[in-house]
């Protein structure tokens, strides 16, 4: 069965950090650019990070350029959003998804397999 689970999700304080974790199950992570997304309620779900298959080339939204990294660990089939310096604006669910595109960044579209979502709430 594919599968995408997403952990690390908690409350934490501006300026603190977290670790987002995509574990990918019945497919070589290795093989899809995965893609990070987040959603507000009320508002269209933005993607924010993705990092192609073809080259490891990546993309990130401006609003999180220099405080989230995106990466991955092969031998743990799973992808990471690391973000720091983080702002109550990026409260959110965070969804991590797999696409087979090699472009970055790429539609929503694109993407064949998508995780339940976490929660990332960052207080002021």
């Amino acid at each position: 069965e594919v599968q995408l689970v997403e952990s690390g999700g908690a409350l934490v304080q501006a300026g603190g950090s977290l670790r987002l974790s995509c574990a990918a199950s019945g497919f070589n992570i290795r093989d899809y650019t995965i893609g990070w997304f987040r959603q507000v309620p009320g508002k269209e779900r933005e993607g924010i990070s993705c990092m192609s298959t073809a080259d490891d080339s990546t993309y990130y939204r401006d609003s999180v350029k220099g405080r989230f990294t995106i990466s991955r660990d092969n031998a743990k089939n799973t992808q990471y959003l690391t973000m720091n310096n983080l702002k109550p604006e990026d409260t959110a669910v965070y969804y991590c998804a797999a696409s087979v595109s090699v472009n970055v960044p790429n539609s929503q579209g694109d993407y064949r397999y998508w995780g339940q979502g976490i929660q990332v709430t960052v207080s002021s």
